[in-house]
């Protein structure tokens, strides 16, 4: 078993080896950009579906909704830079808000960017199938199942660690920019020579007007464009030193490379006046229409689908940091702050791709579907993180302060007025479910911090400290479904550490208890234990137990509980287990979650007995 599990995600890394597991400025693009880079994918595709339904006119405004988000994705990448200059230690919007505007303002952020994170896994992969099923229309009928395959790939990828998951990111993230970069530039150059073409003659015919709610409908749709912006904020931990200052230069060359992408894809659909028919996405048309149907478009489309399945990546690295720093604080189960075998958050990882799979499977592989959850949560994250940031430099000051806290106010004004009409535009469409979820998932990450509040007081050592008296010999009770080795080696380590050992059989068909204590004389076992034959008129083993344990311990009344010594044996192939009662764990189970009164604590011991074959 542990060399397949070495076989796939590789054999463990020390914890020495953490500094070389940084990433450098050309790996980490590939890391943390993807989700923003690979967005033009389904941002373009949502921007067409909300405005062809008014036909020409409506296709007529996409540019202007481009530059907008354009715009907006300016302003967020500016305020970001602040961002990792004050956060080096990363954890982005969480981190921002905890500090300066409080708990349950830094608690609505991390649930909404974790949000976030989950949704942006499962339109990733629902988005890199859409992309294959455009050139291979075949694929359609199994989108689901391909959607959870891309999905095992990733988490397999990041499973391997940071500076695997960054190489093997590396080649789809640089293969998609050539291809789209190239696809820009003999676009343009066909626009110069071609000239435009008209809507009027391609669009379809309206079934709706241009109204003042389709324009801010479809712009909230594209504003998913801009989800993946806070990646790099959220990793500096990941870069290599100086962290911020590599940081930066990633975010700045993320922010170029995909403001060029999206205008220049948008612009050249406009200009050529491309629409996409049934059953293809919107840059497929594009790339049919530049480069016709021959192997340019096929690898174009090659290039979409492998961004699109490792844009899943940019969650597998923020969501695992930000739930471990989450974690840490004690508002997230604890396991989540454990570096894995190969120094990656691995239960991060794996929390991650379950409930994105849970996702892609409740709505049937559909990207569309997915869409109007997607961006509220990340941009509710962007505004608490910039308010945030106003409020620390309003409280730090130092140098330029004043332009500083002026940048990041101008973020809030613009991510709070995008996170508004998203919030109104799709509230109906599915927005209200995570508007719904977020609130619960501040209530529940208080539970949890509860939890282990109430925890730690009943275990502190604190206050009137426990008492360090020996503790008087142990009444023993074995119990018994046979007599075997197992058994009688469990009796000799019940009489190495008390004289007071009672074997308890409970009889189940008539006749079982005269016929074990036969055995019992014949081995002479009397001598070590008494044996207590039970009747369990009903065939139950647990309960009859359980009353024999409580009527033994009111007998005695000596201020203790019996110690359960439990023997069982090890079978030698995990399979075997099936072909067992497996009576010995159950009774532990009852044992170890059986509240008893007078806050006694009784003691289970395993004996186990190890079979070879």
């Amino acid at each position: 078993m542990r060399s397949l599990r070495e076989l796939l995600i590789g054999p463990p890394i020390s914890s020495k080896r953490m500094g070389d597991e940084r990433l450098s400025n050309f790996r980490a693009l590939a890391a943390l950009s993807p989700d923003a880079l690979s967005s033009i994918a389904y941002a373009n595709q949502e921007i067409f579906l909300g405005l062809v339904v008014a036909g020409a006119a409506g296709l007529a405004y996409s540019w202007y909704i481009a530059l907008a988000i354009a715009v907006l994705l300016a302003v967020l990448a500016l305020s970001y830079t602040q961002t990792i200059q004050a956060y080096p230690s990363g954890g982005g919007s969480y981190t921002v808000a905890r500090e300066n505007l409080g708990v349950n303002v830094g608690l609505v952020a991390a649930g909404a960017l974790m949000t976030d994170y989950v949704l942006n896994v499962a339109v990733s992969v629902t988005a890199g199938v859409a992309a294959a099923a455009s050139a291979f229309p075949g694929l359609w009928p199994h989108r689901t199942l391909l959607s959870l395959i891309l999905l095992a790939i990733v988490t397999l990828a990041n499973l391997r660690g940071l500076r695997e998951s960054g190489t093997i990111m590396t080649v789809p993230v640089y293969f998609f920019l050539a291809m789209y970069l190239v696809l820009i530039a003999v676009g343009v150059v066909r626009a110069v020579v071609e000239g435009p073409g008209s809507f009027t003659v391609t669009a379809p015919l309206p079934t709706g007007a241009v109204t003042l709610f389709l324009i801010l409908h479809t712009f909230s749709a594209g504003c998913t464009a801009l989800t993946g912006v806070e990646s790099i904020s959220n990793g500096v931990p990941i870069f290599k030193s100086p962290e911020s200052k590599h940081a930066n230069q990633t975010m700045f060359a993320m922010a170029i490379l995909m403001g060029v992408l999206f205008i220049g894809t948008t612009g050249l659909t406009q200009y050529f006046a491309v629409v996409a028919g049934p059953g293809e996405t919107i840059l497929s048309a594009l790339t049919r229409r530049i480069w016709g149907s021959g192997v340019p478009y096929l690898l174009v489309q090659a290039s979409t689908l492998l961004v699109l399945m490792v844009a899943a990546n940019t969650s597998f690295v923020g969501f695992p940091r930000v739930a471990s720093i989450v974690a840490r604080d004690g508002y997230l189960p604890r396991q989540l702050t454990f570096l894995g075998d190969r120094l990656v958050y691995s239960n991060g990882i794996l929390l991650l791709a379950g409930l994105a799979g849970m996702l892609v499977l409740v709505f049937e592989g559909d990207t569309h579907g997915l869409i109007p959850l997607f961006a509220i949560g990340a941009f509710l994250a962007f505004t608490l993180s910039q308010a945030g940031m106003v409020v620390h430099w309003l409280r730090q000051r130092g140098r330029n302060w004043q332009v500083k806290a002026a940048l990041n106010g101008l973020g809030t004004l613009t991510t709070t007025t995008t996170v508004v009409i998203i919030g109104l535009s799709k509230f109906l469409d599915g927005a209200w479910i995570v508007i719904l979820l977020i609130p619960l998932l501040v209530l529940g990450f208080h539970r949890i911090y509860r939890h282990y509040q109430q925890v730690a007081a009943e275990l502190t050592l604190r206050g009137l400290p426990p008492s360090l008296r020996p503790l008087s010999q142990p009444r023993i009770v074995v119990p018994l479904a046979s007599l075997h080795r197992g058994v009688i080696e469990a009796l000799r380590y019940a009489r190495a550490i008390s004289n007071n050992v009672t074997a308890v059989y409970i009889e189940i068909e008539p006749g079982g208890g005269e016929k074990l204590r036969q055995q019992w004389q014949s081995w002479g076992l009397y001598q070590d234990a008494r044996l207590e034959i039970v009747p369990s008129p009903y065939r139950s083993v647990v309960g009859p137990f359980m009353e024999f344990l409580d009527r033994t311990d009111a007998e005695h009344n000596d201020g203790q509980a019996a110690t359960v010594l439990l023997p069982e044996f090890v079978l030698a192939k995990w399979w075997e287990a099936l072909l067992h009662n497996q009576t010995a764990w159950i009774i532990k189970l009852a044992l170890l979650y059986q509240r008893r009164a007078f806050d006694r604590t009784r003691v289970i011991i395993d004996v186990p007995f190890y079979l070879r074959e």
